[in-house]
């Protein structure tokens, strides 16, 4: 297993050049790893559940430092759009964190995972619609370009698991690279021992 958080996150794609975009592209991906988790089992499952916490905890994470802080800026009611998305950040971390201690075969794995796919379904939906959408209609495809090369920065540098309580651009600029750290750590040793990682 590749130390990124998906296969494609390393690849280059013409719409990377605009973080709307890319964004978009992103939760398509995640809608795609839940839907595979979903429909795989045993060893399959546990790879594809993997994939999928690396991508939401490093999507996030990047959201957190690159859209919010933008969105709580530059939107009407910004400040009100953006504390109602780290909610559910951070409701869906937790909810990551218990998941990944369980078992992909636990008997309660489908059922929280479910309920996991429902609320980041709703979170992303109301991304798109109370922050992407303005952020397209606000800015020019020149800032659009920036804001894609900082979300991808941001990404380089994210931890690859959830960390309930870390959702400001503040705390992960303070801890993420520490946490980035110590994952990828745990990750390369996990594979090192020929552990599920």
């Amino acid at each position: 297993m590749s130390d990124s958080p998906t296969p494609q996150a390393g690849d280059e794609h013409p719409a990377d050049d605009d973080v709307v975009a890319l964004l978009m592209r992103q939760h398509g991906d995640i809608r795609n790893l839940f839907d595979e988790v979903e429909a795989a089992a045993g060893e399959q499952r546990r790879e594809a559940f993997r994939r999928l916490v690396r991508l939401l905890a490093v999507h996030e994470t990047a959201e957190e430092e690159v859209v919010h802080p933008f969105a709580r800026r530059a939107l009407p009611a910004g400040d009100r759009v953006v504390e109602d998305r780290l909610a559910e950040e951070k409701s869906a971390k937790e909810s990551l964190v218990t998941l990944d201690d369980l078992d992909t075969d636990d008997p309660t794995f489908m059922l929280r995972f479910m309920k996991l796919r429902k609320d980041v379904q709703e979170h992303a939906r109301a991304e798109e619609r109370y922050e992407f959408i303005h952020i397209r209609r606000s800015v020019d495809s020149s800032r659009l370009a920036a804001m894609a090369k900082a979300f991808k920065a941001a990404e380089a540098l994210a931890p690859t698991q959830p960390h309930p309580g870390v959702e400001s651009a503040t705390a992960n600029i303070a801890l993420g690279a520490v946490l980035a750290l110590v994952d990828r750590t745990r990750h390369a040793v996990q594979k090192a021992m020929g552990e599920d990682g």
